[in-house]
């Protein structure tokens, strides 16, 4: 991993491949509680879209694997978070890139693209759908459950699957914490109205954390949806099928 001081936070950043001409550098945002190794080089992204010709570059998110800790709720807001990607691009000269995020890292994405239209080429939203419009759980179950002194104190189903995950990435649960209120707000059906760029979304079949995608994507005036059969939250995101979609996107 490399760091880059910017002037939003110190982003710990993977950078690989060498981009084969115009369009071919993708920025991939993780989900919540995740980093870019284990959402990215594990299920093997990284790989495939090396392989492919892409310049990649994978953010650890502000809180999230070796970036920089907050432990104030306001740090997380979704602009702030996406201030970070913004900042990144311009740190390593990029003028503009393919932009994917799962799950949180497709509400940063989205923000990203609302924020920064010139900066983003194609977009897919992965793991999200129209509850980043209307929510689909309680975020305070999620940060009762990281703040719980064991896991064997977390109430709610939620609480306990994500305590579970967070631990087996090794994250800072405190920062977590934070990030999971800060960043909890929804997103405007607005700010999907009038995204600029070409956009896929794309969602699990039996994801029942993100849902909805289909509606989400015809909000989008150049989005359009596709499904991952028989994929949930958890076990899309190394999906063959996932993968060779979103090839043919951003090779359309």
């Amino acid at each position: 991993m490399k760091i880059a001081k910017l002037s939003t936070a110190e982003i710990a950043y993977l950078d690989e491949g060498e981009a084969g001409g115009d369009g071919k550098i993708i920025l991939l945002v993780h989900g919540f509680a995740s980093n870019a190794k284990t959402n990215w080089v594990g299920p093997g992204w990284i790989h495939t879209l090396s392989e492919s010709g892409y310049r990649v570059i994978a953010i650890d998110n502000r809180g999230h694997g070796a970036s920089q800790k907050f432990y104030d709720e306001e740090a997380y807001t979704l602009d702030k978070m996406a201030s970070d990607v913004a900042a990144l691009l311009e740190h390593l000269d990029i003028g503009k890139a393919h932009l994917m995020g799962y799950s949180l890292g497709a509400r940063i994405s989205s923000t990203v693209a609302a924020n920064y239209p010139g900066m983003i080429n194609k977009l897919i939203l992965a793991g999200n759908g129209y509850n980043m419009i209307e929510g689909s759980f309680d975020s305070s179950d999620i940060h009762d459950g990281l703040i719980a002194p064991e896991i064997d104190k977390v109430k709610t189903q939620i609480g306990r699957d994500f305590r579970t995950f967070a631990e087996a990435t090794g994250s800072d649960l405190k920062a977590l914490a934070a990030c999971i209120m800060g960043g909890r707000s929804y997103i405007p059906k607005e700010l999907f109205e009038t995204l600029e760029p070409e956009t896929m979304v794309i969602v699990g079949t039996e994801d029942s954390v993100a849902v909805d995608g289909e509606k989400l994507a015809s909000l989008i005036p150049n989005g359009h949806f596709e499904p991952i059969p028989k994929r949930n939250h958890m076990n899309a995101v190394g999906d063959k099928v996932y993968k060779e979609k979103v090839l043919a996107f951003l090779g359309s």
